[in-house]
């Protein structure tokens, strides 16, 4: 084992001190953007944070991936050799893995080639119940319900064994070198999407590379992608580099014929061989301004979400500036199939808890906050308020539905808090709990000038009410790993759907989920039965119904303040061609080319 990471570690400095490989003599073709978060490690198993889930998404391959133009979404097989056999029942999933696919070259191989087979899917999927990986998307595996696999990770927690990846699982096998077969314990017409679809989570990985590089693994990530680690400097910059070993694979989609701007980018990229870049730079820029000057100066081709303050700067009227029009900079924009929201964790003493009392007083931090406020001053208009947990551009989605979550009614705050007792009862101006002790709200945050701008906002909207809120601040990856434990009381993240279904919004509320996709670990009888209804139905009415009973609940018990959904605002210098937000999908670097021509003469 020391040999194989030794000699991993010489391959990887011989990697970073040779030149990168260029076609036809010309220089590389270099995307360089900034994420404006950490990435965490780049394990599929172990990760959810979106920027981390960016890199894997294009090291990685699952069976099925988003067509890159159509709306709606539409899915092709990536790995696969074609779309799923599907039995009457949903019950039973056969798909035949498209033979010569291979993973990069990796000491862990043994110096041969690795083909991908159906046997890495089995394996890949198992790691999501092996209690020792302690992976956040278990939950998704438990939903899915694979004959055998639950009870095959409830033996490894029950005896304090490792996990048997050696045992066969009914549900989930290879029934030879190419052909994977799910089975499920109940109809699962979606199964498909939730986790055959999205290669940042769902990708194969091989188990040789697993082993070889243990609880080092999230910084070697090796798979079938068209892209490659190449270095990584922990929270400041990722390099990755076109696979050198990647299949023929060509450019191909179906936008709607209505689409202009989809059939102009099919016309020019069309039978292109993926990736057409060589190389891609990510830095981490936390702060806004120098985010954006880096991309108004020229040093990023790209710039993702552009920061509130400067969106009068870059697309005033939701147009690109015409100054900026006249460097040919391009500009994207669209309302996010995703949330913004406040966690409230359900089994803390003061805010947590079924109890009259502890509903109420979510009930009224809610009314306290100022959405409108928030999305005028904060956001600068970029957003929409949101009234569910679901989220535009997913089923259960409609823009006429209307909740309390985005009233604005200090007077209705002040009153319900009165009524269940949470009184100022020695005259400081700060409100006690009901039996006298004192009330302090703590809520997690992080040291960024954006989000000190939404937390003094909601400081004095609680002020307001006579609610007292403390702030306690890390960096975004040491709050989520305290949210994902359960130590905190509340604390604001955004979520972004990555399936056109509302199932997954409202996992956020489902009690088997606590531990992974919900944060605040809410936990009632009702939700839960509701969700596994919805999760056995086919599309139609009677599931829209559920969707809408589960909007209700969670508006009416609040394990989560729904805040916005956001106007995501990208822009792309005149020499990156091809982009288009992906809604569903976080791979998009292979779809776009960069013209070297039309660069400044500086990098």
């Amino acid at each position: 084992m020391k040999k194989i990471l030794t000699r991993a570690l010489l391959a990887c400095a011989a990697l970073a001190a040779a030149p990168l490989a260029q076609g036809s003599g010309d220089a590389p073709k270099v995307l360089r953007y900034a994420f404006l978060i950490a990435e965490t490690g780049f394990d599929p198993a172990q990760i959810t944070d979106l920027y981390s889930r960016a890199v894997t998404a294009h090291v990685f391959e699952t069976l099925y991936h988003y067509d890159p133009l159509a709306q709606p979404a539409k899915l092709r097989p990536l790995t696969a050799a074609a779309m799923p056999e599907v039995s009457d029942d949903f019950r039973t999933w056969t798909i035949r893995i498209r033979p010569g696919i291979f993973f990069t070259d990796d000491p862990a191989f043994g110096g041969k080639k690795r083909e991908l087979v159906a046997e890495d899917y089995v394996y890949s999927f198992k790691r999501f119940a092996d209690p020792a990986v302690k992976s956040p998307f278990w939950s998704t595996f438990d939903d899915a319900g694979l004959l055998g696999l639950k009870a095959l990770r409830e033996r490894a927690l029950k005896h304090k064994t490792p996990f048997d990846y050696a045992a066969p699982v009914e549900g989930l096998r290879a029934l030879d070198r190419y052909t994977l077969q799910l089975r499920t314990e109940q109809a699962r017409p979606r199964l498909i999407e939730a986790m055959m679809a999205g290669s940042d989570l769902y990708g194969a990985v091989a188990r040789e590379v697993v082993e070889a590089y243990g609880d080092r693994i999230m910084a070697h990530p090796v798979g079938t992608g068209p892209f490659q680690l190449k270095s990584w400097r922990r929270s400041s910059q990722i390099v990755l580099e076109k696979n050198p070993g990647y299949r023929e694979r060509f450019y191909e989609a179906e936008p709607a014929a209505d689409d202009a701007e989809g059939r102009a980018v099919l016309a020019q990229l069309k039978g292109r061989r993926l990736p057409m870049i060589d190389r891609v730079e990510i830095a981490i820029i936390e702060e806004a301004q120098p985010r954006w000057l880096s991309f108004i100066n020229g040093e990023k081709d790209f710039l993702e979400r552009v920061p509130a303050d400067f969106i009068s700067q870059a697309m005033p009227n939701g147009k690109v500036a015409p100054n900026l029009a006249k460097r040919g900079i391009q500009g994207f924009r669209i309302v996010g199939p995703e949330s913004t929201m406040t966690v409230f964790n359900m089994e803390d003493p003061v805010v947590g808890g079924m109890a009259p009392e502890r509903v109420a007083l979510r009930r009224a931090i809610s009314l306290a906050i100022d959405i409108p406020r928030e999305i005028q001053l904060a956001r600068h208009g970029q957003a929409i308020p949101a009234q569910s947990p679901v989220v535009p551009h997913t089923t259960g989605y409609t823009a006429d539905f209307k909740s309390s979550l985005s009233d604005h009614d200090p007077a209705r705050a002040k009153a319900l808090l009165e009524l269940y007792g949470y009184r100022d009862r020695d005259g400081d101006g700060w409100r006690e709990q009901p039996d006298g002790q004192p009330l302090l709200l703590v809520r997690h945050t992080q040291p960024d000038n954006a989000s000190r701008r939404l937390d003094e906002l909601m400081q004095k909207n609680l002020q307001a009410v006579g609610l007292r809120l403390t702030f306690k601040t890390a960096k975004w990856p040491e709050n989520l790993k305290s949210v994902r434990g359960g130590k905190f009381q509340m604390w604001g993240v955004a979520s972004a759907a990555d399936r056109p279904d509302a199932q997954p919004a409202l996992q956020r509320l489902y009690g088997p989920a606590i531990g992974g996709q919900n944060l605040s670990r809410f936990d009632m009888a009702e939700f839960n039965a509701l969700y596994e209804r919805m999760q056995a139905l086919p599309d139609g009415p009677e599931r829209l119904a559920l969707i809408h009973d589960g909007k209700r609940l969670a508006a009416t018990y609040l394990p989560y303040k729904q805040h916005v959904h956001r106007i995501l605002t990208d822009m792309a210098q005149p020499w990156l061609s091809g982009y288009r937000r992906p809604l569903f999908a976080l791979d998009w670097w292979q779809y776009v080319d960069i013209d070297n021509s039309k660069r400044p003469s500086h990098p």
